[in-house]
């Protein structure tokens, strides 16, 4: 997955010159946490959120302040082609909420903690019907073709697998198996036959 197909391409932009009041009042009006500031030609020259206005609010009513004294003139961005895990990497490192997607200084989309979680619900398929397994395997170091073997012998469909490590020193792993909906009984009676423990299962 990369940040171009999950971006979004319907951008609210602002120039420099406009006043905190007026960057306060478009963020409220098209329901928008981030502003890229640009200038003619598109060319991203700055970055605003609603915490850096609310936070020069009331200095903003004692001095004239545009957005050029308070915006980010140098904000991260990426590229349309970064991966998606890159970009989530970003935010979630600096603890931001968006990120400005950039292709030779021209602003081309945004990018925000909401559009990564939405593409990461529809990669897992956590919202369609669905039979979640909880497995916790021990002692096989790749228990993974047994597994999928298991379940593709029984007709079911894997829309998705996560690994997550159950011990501190990473011996032992418990794995969320999502499936097209189907009756998990056989499935469940042939994997703990075979030592597989399905510690839960849920219908969705």
């Amino acid at each position: 997955m990369i940040v171009r197909h999950w971006m979004s391409t319907d951008l609210v932009t602002i120039g420099k010159d406009a006043s905190i009041q007026e960057g306060m009042a478009l963020m409220k009006r098209e329901s928008v946490r981030h502003l890229p500031v640009v200038d003619q030609r598109k060319h991203l020259i700055g970055w605003i959120t609603d915490a850096d206005l609310r936070g020069v609010l009331i200095a903003s009513m004692i001095e004239e302040l545009t957005l050029e004294d308070v915006m980010i003139r140098k904000p991260l961005t990426v590229g349309a082609e970064t991966p998606l895990e890159e970009a989530a990497r970003v935010l979630l490192d600096r603890r931001i909420g968006g990120l400005p997607i950039v292709e030779e200084g021209v602003l081309t989309g945004i990018i925000t903690v909401a559009d990564i979680l939405s593409a990461f619900i529809t990669f897992l398929g956590l919202f369609t019907q669905s039979t979640r397994l909880d497995i916790k395997v021990s002692g096989s170091p790749n228990p993974l073709p047994e597994i999928t073997k298991i379940v593709r012998a029984h007709g079911a469909e894997i829309i998705s697998l996560c690994q997550v490590p159950s011990t501190e020193d990473g011996t032992e792993f418990s794995y969320s198996l999502r499936l097209k909906k189907t009756d998990p009984k056989p499935i469940i009676s042939e994997l703990e036959k075979h030592g597989i423990e399905v510690m839960a299962t849920l219908d969705m």
